[in-house]
């Protein structure tokens, strides 16, 4: 999400406590929050794809593959 729309987002927040949003903006608002929670979502499911975790017996476990394989589960 480019800065841009956060700071849209910021601004429709403001407004919405001062003199209210129209039925328009009131939908582009819950467009934006709806865009800014995937991204958040997507972000940290990238960065949790590239961790490793190792035990103390020195194996290690892949999030990122085991994600892949609930993932595959699902569908």
């Amino acid at each position: 999400m480019d800065d841009k729309k956060i700071a849209r987002i910021n601004e429709l927040y403001h407004k919405s406590k001062g003199e209210g949003l129209t039925e328009a903006e009131k939908e582009e608002q819950k467009t934006l929050r709806q865009e800014y929670i995937d991204s958040v979502k997507n972000n940290l499911r990238a960065q949790l794809n590239n961790v490793t975790i190792v035990n103390p017996d020195g194996t290690t476990r892949d999030l990122g593959k085991e994600m892949e394989a609930k993932e595959r589960k699902k569908h």
